[in-house]
């Protein structure tokens, strides 16, 4: 619909040529949702739908930095404790360990951290009593 509409049609009559032509050459056909019910219509109206609808579709979610690290920080633990090796899972808390101490020196915007580096060595010991391992060997 590139052309502009001439001065002497009215607008009504030139849009429904519009919409006649593109249906004649096919362009309406096949279109997603096609003959199906609009998503949502039963909802309340949400000025930011698409948003979250965009959000949806491509598994995206916004947290304010702060929530983002403390579940980054838990996802982390969750994964420490069930690594293969003490090797792996001391790795992973050496790694949240060190972004949480860079936020601790510089805060991030948000909510209150309220988070400190985990005690590596008692979260090996919770490991291995989980696992029902003993003291490591060295």
């Amino acid at each position: 619909m590139t052309e502009r509409k001439p001065f002497d049609i009215p607008f009504e009559t030139w849009v429904e040529r519009q919409i006649r032509e593109a249906s004649e050459r096919g362009d309406f056909d096949n279109l997603p949702g096609a003959g199906k019910p609009i998503p949502g219509l039963d909802r309340p109206h949400d000025e930011m739908w698409w948003i979250k609808e965009k959000m949806r579709r491509e598994n995206l979610s916004y947290l304010p930095p702060t929530l983002m690290l403390r579940r980054e920080a838990t996802d982390a633990l969750e994964a420490a404790l069930a690594a293969p090796s003490e090797a792996q899972a001391r790795r992973i808390l050496d790694d949240i360990n060190e972004v949480i101490r860079a936020v601790i020196r510089r805060p991030l915007s948000g909510p209150p951290l309220n988070l400190a580096p985990f005690r590596i060595e008692r979260v090996l010991a919770e490991r291995r009593a989980r696992r029902g391992e003993g003291e490591p060997t060295r």
